[in-house]
């Protein structure tokens, strides 16, 4: 089984995913942060008090002081650590010049620019560039690892840039697939929130034909 028809077999499961949630590229780079080592429904707290507060635009976050930032990202866990990650990320954004500047730059010099900011490693990064700004770069994640390992495509230990490589060329790396990177990984987390967890409930699974670590 190639990466192909898996995707149309979840893409015929479970429907278009229709992400990420957010309702600017900011509001995505935000995410993108708040969302290391925690969960979502926590992630949409901590940003909704940062629009309750009139606070998420990078202007904003670095104006006010770290603690109250960090109070306002509370529910998203390790707040005081993500408090100061988050203004780094958006001193180099403004340093960049905003969002509608980063479209100036070629992917391979914004995605380095984004691993030199403190706290953002390749998933975060990953996840900016394709969600955010919009470039075809595949996100590696633990899920995906999981799913792929069991299927028996990957061993699930390669290096992180390993793996990026093996999708993206498998898939095509044209920003025609921009679409594709984005569902296809929306849908691997569905997937693996659904059935293939870290336990895994193969009933019903649309990829348990094919599944080494069916149980």
């Amino acid at each position: 089984m190639t990466l192909r028809p898996i995707y149309q077999q979840l893409l015929a499961a479970y429907g278009p995913q229709h992400w990420w949630p957010g309702e600017t590229p900011f509001e995505v780079m935000v995410g993108a942060v708040l969302t290391q080592n925690t969960a979502w429904s926590n992630v949409e707290r901590a940003i909704h008090n940062l629009k309750r507060a009139d606070a998420l635009s990078p202007e904003a976050l670095l104006a006010v002081p770290v603690t109250q930032l960090a109070e306002w990202l509370r529910p998203s866990g390790y707040f005081n650590v993500k408090a100061e990650r988050l203004r780094s990320l958006c001193a180099w954004l403004l340093a960049a010049g905003g969002v509608r500047a980063l479209a100036q730059r070629e992917t391979h010099h914004l995605r380095r620019e984004l691993l030199a900011i403190k706290g953002v490693g390749p998933e975060t990064a990953d996840d900016i560039l394709l969600y955010a700004c919009e470039r075809p770069v595949f996100v590696i994640d633990a899920y995906t690892r999981r799913i792929f390992s069991r299927l028996g495509l990957i061993e699930g230990d390669e290096h992180y840039e390993v793996l990026r490589a093996h999708f993206e060329a498998a898939l095509g790396r044209g920003h025609r697939n921009v679409p594709l990177f984005n569902e296809y990984h929306a849908l691997i987390v569905f997937h693996a929130k659904s059935h293939c967890r870290k336990r895994p409930l193969c009933a019903g699974c649309p990829l348990a034909a094919s599944c080494r670590g069916r149980i």
